[in-house]
């Protein structure tokens, strides 16, 4: 459906402003779509972003720094989000080898077997997109990542 139909705004005052606020509405409607299957798991996006950094390393340990490097949402208090992952039992912490100021940080395998579960939502992302052909999708990924300038 067309944004202006979505939102009930027949102008905008350019394009630009159109494409701003049709992002954001699409990260919003993309964020509600898996919002359900968060829910059921009890972990946020943030969360389920940070345990994927874990298991990308795993077996090797993490510290918070390059967690906090590779995070979608920069803003995020990637220490709080840690302890509250930790204190489910998804992951462990142990004080670095190399570093005594670092915390290594490593998936437990319970995290890896919530993740397993979560991994519906790759089969749930290509159901999104069903409407756009694999060129679209191409497409739309380097425009974005150009905007971004990539």
């Amino acid at each position: 459906m067309k944004l202006e139909k979505e939102i009930h705004q027949k102008k905008f005052k350019s394009i630009e402003q159109k494409l701003m606020l049709n992002i954001h509405y699409t990260n919003n409607w993309l964020n509600a779509k898996n919002e359900s299957l968060f829910k059921q798991a009890d972990v946020t996006m943030q969360q389920y972003n940070v345990l994927r950094i874990l298991r990308g390393q795993y077996p090797k340990p993490c510290n918070i720094k390059l967690i906090k490097e590779r995070m979608l949402d920069k803003m995020s208090d990637t220490s709080r989000i840690v302890d509250k992952l930790y204190n489910k039992g998804f992951l462990q912490r142990k004080q670095c080898a190399e570093d005594r100021r670092n915390v290594d940080v490593l998936i437990t395998k319970k995290g890896l077997a919530l993740l397993s579960s979560l991994d519906v939502m790759d089969d749930a992302a290509k159901q999104l997109f069903t409407t756009l052909s694999t060129s679209e999708i191409n497409t739309l990924n380097d425009l974005l990542d150009k905007l971004r300038g990539e």
